[in-house]
């Protein structure tokens, strides 16, 4: 079953791996007077927000130590400032506010890079290209390749607060109902309890749910219904904390760093051994 995942993911990975050559975000705050980085470097800390419940993106292992694929991301970053790493861990539709607050100075957890959020802060990136999927118990509803056969109204859809996915149910498919949840494991255990006929998440969360509930009978898509670029998130009024942490993603790429992360997490699925 472990070998299976992994090629799902290995596939996922060769799928869309085309789309990475999308270029880095050109909306950058204009240049000014920027004390976040300054602050950050003396602080001798880079707080960076998560929502540790995306895996392989994101995830607490046993141990409770949060681990995945953006983790070592941000764990290189931080090395490389000389910085610690420290890992907040906040619900998703919080992480944008982190940022205004002052609870953290990245946010990142399959943060999709839409013109919505890109109006509200600013991102570095893509690091990776997904999209987004279905998990549910019926075969009907993940054996599809139109989203609209899925705009049943005697039908209800989980989808996380604040997500794509929520904006998608609620946009594509008006006549189902929309039931929000707080995080992925509480979307697929209603999933699971006959709650929801599905939730609407992304690719790689679904692919872990199946692997993790095989007496569930879970499925999901063969493609996600979209293509999704994750990026970091940063507070608008940081240009030289933005332009450092893109001009990383792309040493990282250009070293093969990112592929040796993409390749840990994506195509091996050793890690799953690591989960509660």
């Amino acid at each position: 079953m472990r070998s299976l995942f992994a090629l799902a993911l290995a596939a996922l990975a060769l799928a869309i791996g085309g789309c990475q050559s999308l270029g880095r975000s050109s909306n950058a705050p204009a240049p000014g007077t920027d004390a976040r980085l300054p602050h950050i470097l003396e602080s001798g800390k880079l707080r960076v927000a998560v929502s540790a419940d995306r895996p392989p993106l994101n995830m607490k292992s046993r141990s409770g130590e949060v681990i995945g694929f953006e983790i070592d991301i941000v764990r290189a970053l931080a090395n490389a400032m000389g910085l610690e790493l420290e890992i907040e861990v906040i619900p998703f539709a919080e992480l944008l506010p982190s940022l205004a607050n002052g609870q953290a100075d990245l946010a990142l957890s399959g943060l999709t890079m839409t013109p919505e959020r890109n109006a509200r802060v600013a991102f570095a990136g893509p690091y990776f290209v997904s999209g987004m999927s279905v998990l549910s118990r019926e075969k009907t509803l993940t054996d599809v390749e139109n989203p609209k056969a899925l705009d049943l109204p005697d039908h209800r859809y989980a989808a996380v607060t604040a997500s794509t996915s929520a904006k998608f149910v609620s946009d594509v498919l008006p006549q189902a109902t929309l039931v929000s949840v707080p995080d992925y494991d509480t979307g697929i255990q209603m999933v699971i309890d006959g709650k929801v006929d599905a939730l609407f998440a992304d690719y790689l969360a679904c692919a872990v749910a199946v692997w993790r509930h095989p007496e569930a009978g879970l499925s999901t898509l063969t493609t996600p219904f979209t293509v999704e670029p994750f990026g970091i998130a940063i507070a608008p009024d940081a240009p030289l904390l933005l332009n450092l942490v893109d001009n990383y993603l792309d040493t990282l790429d250009y070293t093969g760093l990112l592929a040796s992360y993409k390749a840990k997490w994506l195509s091996d699925g050793s890690w799953l051994g690591e989960l509660p």
